[in-house]
Order: C-alpha cells, then structure tokens, then sequence
C-alpha cells in the first residue's frame, strides 16, 4: 500500500504490481521472531523512467508502517517491467 501511495504522489500509475515476501523466523528464548524480509517487487508502470522507478521502492519501504514496526532486517530487489 505504501508502494501506490509514492506512485500516486508521482503521478503514476501501475499496470500491475506482483511482490512477494520470504521472511526468515528465528526461534529465540519466548517463541518465534522475523529476523529479516525480502521482498521482490516486479512492476509495470507506463511513463515510468528506470531511474525514477529507481528511487520509488525505497521510498515506500521506508514510509511503510509495517517495516517500522517489524524489528528485522529489510531487504528489496525492484524490478521496472517492459
């Protein structure tokens, strides 16, 4: 959600969206933890530039409400489709 709110402040529009999350449990002394996130986010977004795509997903993570509540590590590979 964070992701369409940087492209709707830029004006943009995104064809379509695919991302997905591998997250990493890590059993400490009280349970489980997620100790790390990758996500992989493909995106077809006409009038998009690469270098303006570029700086989009980082933008997003870190508006994201989500990442700064998980205590992990966050990690991102963006990709601008044809």
């Amino acid at each position: 959600m964070a992701f369409s709110l940087v492209l709707s402040e830029a004006h943009l529009t995104a064809d379509s969206i695919e991302t997905t999350a591998d997250v990493t449990l890590t059993k400490a002394p009280n349970g489980f933890s997620i100790s790390a996130v990758h996500l992989v986010v493909k995106a077809k977004i006409p009038g998009a530039s690469e270098a303006t795509f570029r700086e989009l997903p980082d933008k997003a993570k870190a508006l994201c409400p989500v990442s700064k509540v998980l205590n992990a590590k966050i990690s991102l590979d963006a990709t601008l489709l044809p």
